[in-house]
C-alpha cells in the first residue's frame, strides 16, 4: 500500500503516529474471544477433523459472575485460564494471565483486576474485558501466523512457539501464497521438520485449512501463538486477529455478532460516541475517528475502501500529520443521518482557526446503491447551517462523487457554492476518484 511507503519516508514522530492510526483503522482488531469463536465455527469447513469447540466466556464490567457460573457449568469442573482480552499482547510477561486455576481462584482474580489501570509499553488504560477458557496441559508450543502483502499472503510456522518466538525468528518457516495461484500447488510438507513425526501431516493440513479460513473470512492478519496438541487434536491457546475493513459488506454473515473494540488505552470522544450511536441504529455505515482535532485536512468519504484510498493518498503526498479524521459513510444513509454526520465534522473542524485555512474533501468512488442526491441533501443542510463558521475558518471544499442520481447531487453542491460564500470545487465520475486530493493540497487543475 502507498501508506507503507509513506511511513518509511516520514521521520517526524507525529507523522508516523498519524499514518499508523490510519493503517490500523483499515485493519480492525477483534477480541481473542471472537477470533476463537470464528475459528471453532468456520475452520471445520476446511479441516474435517478439527475438534476445537471454542468453549469460552467473555467477562465485562457488568457481567454477573453468579449468572455466568450458572450459564457456563464447565467453569466449575475445569481448570481455567483467565486473561485480559483488549487487543494487547505480552499479557503473560506483564503478570496478567492466571493459569490452571479453579473457578473460585478465577473469581478472585477477576474481582482484583477488573477496572485496574495498567501500562503496556507507552499506553496506559483500564482492564475491562477478560477471557475465561479451559486450561490445556501441554509440553509443546507451536507458532502459526498469516499476513498479507501486495502479492498475496505469507504463512509462518515454528515448532518453537510461545513468548520467545520473536527471539528465535530465524527458525520460523515462511511460505508465500501467490494471489493468483493460490495454495493448492504450494509444497508445505517438505519444509516441515521431520522431527515433528506424525504431527507433520496434521500441521500441514492445519496450515492449508487456516489459510483458506483466513482468505475467505476477510482477515488481514492472524496469529496463533501458541497452539498445541491435546489428545491428538490441535488446540489454539492464544490468538491475535485483524479483519480487513473493506470486506465488511461481503462478510456480514460470517462476521455476525462480532464487536470491534477500540485499541487499548483509547477512549472515544463525545463526537465519536455520537456517530457510533447513530451507526448502531441504522442499516447504513457511519464511522468517525478523530486523529488530530487541529489538523487542516478533513475528509467525508463514502465507502470503507474509498476511505482507505483517500487516506493513503493524503499520506503519500506528505500530509499525514495534517489529517484530522478518518471514517466513512456508506450503505445508503438517509438525508437526516448524513446531515448529522456532516454537521459533526463541520463542528469539529471550525472550532479552531488555522492561518493557512482548512480543507474539506467530500469524496468517494462511484456508488452502487447509495443515492448521491439524497445524501448530498443532508450535506448541503449542514453546510448551510455552518456557513458563517466555514467562512471564518477559511474552509475550501472539494467534491468528487458518482453513482445513482449523482448529477442531481453535484448540481446541489454547485448551486450551494454560488450562495455559501465558501470556495467549492465539484467533480463527477469523469475525474479520477482521488484527484481532488492533490488539487486541494498541492494546487493544479483537474
Amino acid at each position: 500500500m502507498l501508506l507503507s511507503l509513506a511511513l518509511e519516508r516520514f521521520v517526524n514522530e507525529k507523522l508516523i503516529k498519524a499514518a499508523k492510526v490510519v493503517l490500523d483503522m483499515a485493519q480492525r482488531g477483534i477480541r481473542e474471544y471472537d477470533a476463537k469463536r470464528l475459528l471453532a465455527r468456520i475452520l471445520p469447513e476446511y479441516l474435517k477433523d478439527f475438534s476445537y469447540r471454542g468453549e469460552m466466556a467473555l467477562v465485562e464490567p457488568e457481567t454477573d459472575l453468579e449468572e455466568l457460573e450458572a450459564r457456563e457449568p464447565w467453569m466449575k469442573t475445569s481448570r481455567l485460564v483467565v486473561k485480559p482480552d483488549q487487543l494487547f499482547g505480552k499479557r503473560g510477561k506483564h503478570g496478567l494471565v492466571l493459569l490452571d486455576a479453579t473457578w473460585p481462584e478465577a473469581e478472585k482474580f477477576l474481582q482484583e483486576n477488573m477496572g485496574a489501570e495498567v501500562t503496556i509499553g507507552a499506553v496506559t488504560g483500564r482492564l475491562t474485558h477478560f477471557l475465561i477458557e479451559p486450561f490445556t496441559p501441554h509440553e509443546e508450543e507451536f507458532y502459526a501466523a498469516i499476513s498479507s502483502d501486495n502479492d498475496g499472503d505469507n504463512i509462518f510456522f515454528s515448532q518453537q512457539g510461545g513468548v520467545y518466538v520473536e527471539e528465535n525468528w530465524d527458525k520460523v518457516l515462511r511460505w508465500h501464497v501467490d494471489v493468483l495461484q493460490g495454495i493448492d500447488g504450494l509444497d508445505i510438507k517438505s519444509a516441515l521438520p521431520e522431527s515433528l513425526g506424525e504431527k507433520r501431516s496434521a500441521i500441514e493440513s492445519f496450515l492449508r485449512a487456516l489459510w483458506k479460513f483466513y482468505s475467505q473470512t476477510g482477515f488481514s492478519y492472524l496469529e496463533i501463538n501458541p497452539f498445541t496438541f491435546h489428545r491428538g487434536s490441535i488446540v489454539p491457546l492464544d490468538m491475535v486477529a485483524k479483519l480487513d475493513d473493506a470486506e465488511e459488506y461481503w462478510q456480514r454473515k460470517r462476521w455476525s455478532g462480532l464487536s470491534f473494540p477500540e485499541p487499548f488505552g483509547r477512549s472515544l470522544s463525545k463526537e465519536e460516541l455520537f456517530i457510533k450511536d447513530i451507526d448502531s441504529k441504522t442499516g447504513a455505515s457511519l464511522k468517525l475517528t478523530i486523529l488530530n482535532p487541529e489538523g487542516r485536512v478533513w475528509t467525508m468519504v463514502a465507502g470503507g475502501g474509498a476511505s482507505v484510498i483517500y487516506a493513503d493518498t493524503i499520506c503519500d503526498l506528505g500530509f499525514a500529520g495534517e489529517m484530522a479524521n478518518y471514517g466513512e459513510y456508506s450503505g445508503d444513509p438517509n438525508t437526516e443521518e448524513t446531515y448529522y454526520y456532516t454537521r459533526t465534522i463541520l463542528d469539529l473542524m471550525t472550532r479552531k482557526k488555522d492561518p493557512r485555512g482548512k480543507v474539506l474533501l467530500i469524496g468517494g468512488a462511484i456508488a452502487n446503491f447509495t443515492d448521491v442526491a439524497k445524501t448530498f441533501k443532508g450535506v448541503v443542510m449542514a453546510l448551510e447551517e455552518y456557513q458563517e463558521k466555514l467562512q471564518q475558518a477559511g474552509v475550501k471544499i472539494y467534491v468528487r462523487r458518482g453513482g445513482p442520481n449523482y448529477e442531481q447531487g453535484l448540481k446541489l453542491m454547485r448551486s450551494l457554492g454560488d450562495r455559501l460564500g465558501v470556495p467549492i470545487e465539484v467533480y463527477g465520475p469523469e475525474t479520477h476518484m482521488t484527484r481532488i486530493v492533490p488539487l486541494a493540497l498541492g494546487g493544479g487543475s483537474a
